[in-house]
């Protein structure tokens, strides 16, 4: 049966219109300047340069630490899977460990998870591991079956999953935890629990309907989940049209109004455009793609300045940056994902087509 919408969608843009107004913040008018151009090979070498410290970044992680971490195995791999869909050579062997390390950590949890409590970071790390998971060409089984079921247990009485960190802007936003959680139970579906997901899925609905997003982060998350919620179209719109409002006279996108244009905010904002079905030619995408490519560090990375008091002992990765090194992994990904999807459809390659063991640490 198909699911309805028991809020008035039209309502619903009304309030995002009036969040709009405060997302565009006092940005300078963007100009009508001479065409930016974009060129494959250029995106090809910064991609290039980006990979290989991102390999190094998720190497350096799982070598430190046992536990699965967003930096560095989630967003590497989200990156380098898309990096080896359009043709670029990955180091298999190294994609391989991040995605069993990710499936060990998972199933140090599995019986936590099944009594509703969980890991360290809640429904960021389940729903970002779960992800890696499923980029990685991993199947469902038990512990992806304890992982659904713990974020069935963990949706709020509103319809939204809370987030328990308070690490900006990565893991501070309840639209992104509600956006993993969505993304989770339709990735690794329980057909026995059909039910039960869709349910959650209503509740969700209802919620984004309701919610206000506030800066760049929800909206992003906010626009992202719309594929998985149902939705009307025009709340998509709305959305989308928000965002791309907000854009930067530089090109670039603001984690919030007080800030300026950063890699991070930049690489979510298009990565959202393009999941939503923005073209690549549209001048808003060639802007932010051009002031990827103009803040791209000597050394391949994009580096955002860490707004995350430190909580765990700091260690080295390999990534440069120093204690801005964690933020600035996972906005390098973000900033590779999005440069990838500029590339031509037809330079794709294909995609893993093995099932990876799980079996090994």
């Amino acid at each position: 049966m198909k699911r309805r919408n028991i809020i008035d969608p039209a309502a619903a843009i009304a309030r995002l219109a009036m969040a709009g107004l405060v997302l565009t913040w006092s940005s300078s008018q963007i100009a009508a300047e001479d065409p930016i151009s974009l060129h494959d090979e250029e995106i090809r070498q910064s991609v290039s340069r980006s990979t290989l410290l991102l390999e190094k970044a998720a190497a350096g992680t799982a070598e430190k630490r046992v536990c699965f971490t967003c930096h560095g195995q989630a967003l590497p791999v989200l990156a380098l899977v898309e990096a080896q869909r359009h043709g670029f050579a990955v180091d298999q062997e190294n994609l391989q460990r991040q995605v069993r390390h990710t499936h060990a950590h998972l199933k140090r949890g599995k019986k936590s998870y099944a009594e509703g409590k969980g890991q360290g970071g809640g429904g960021d790390t389940a729903g970002y591991a779960l992800w890696t998971l499923a980029d990685g060409g991993h199947e469902a089984d038990d512990v992806t079956g304890a992982v659904t079921e713990y974020l069935l247990q963990n949706q709020t009485p509103d319809g939204f999953w809370k987030c328990s960190s308070d690490r900006p802007p990565s893991e501070t936003s309840d639209f992104t935890t509600t956006y993993l959680a969505l993304r989770g139970l339709s990735t690794f579906p329980n057909d026995l629990e059909a039910e039960r997901v869709a349910a959650a899925v209503a509740q969700a609905s209802v919620w984004l309907l309701e919610a206000e997003p506030r800066d760049t982060e929800d909206f992003v998350f906010g626009l992202l989940s719309a594929e998985y919620a149902d939705v009307a179209p025009e709340y998509r719109d709305s959305l989308v049209e928000n965002l791309m409002t907000s854009q930067r006279g530089d090109g670039g996108w603001a984690q919030k109004p007080d800030m300026e244009s950063d890699p991070y905010a930049t690489g979510t904002v298009l990565y959202a455009l393009h999941r939503s079905g923005q073209s690549r030619d549209d001048g808003c995408w060639v802007r932010g793609i051009r002031y990827l490519l103009d803040s791209q560090q000597e050394d391949g990375s994009w580096h955002v300045k860490t707004r995350s008091k430190p909580f765990q002992k700091y260690f080295e990765t390999g990534f440069p940056h120093g204690a801005d090194q964690f933020i600035s992994t996972t906005a390098t990904a973000w900033a590779t994902i999005a440069l990838l999807f500029t590339l031509p459809e037809s330079a794709k390659d294909a995609a893993i087509s093995e099932t990876i063991e799980t079996s090994g640490p």
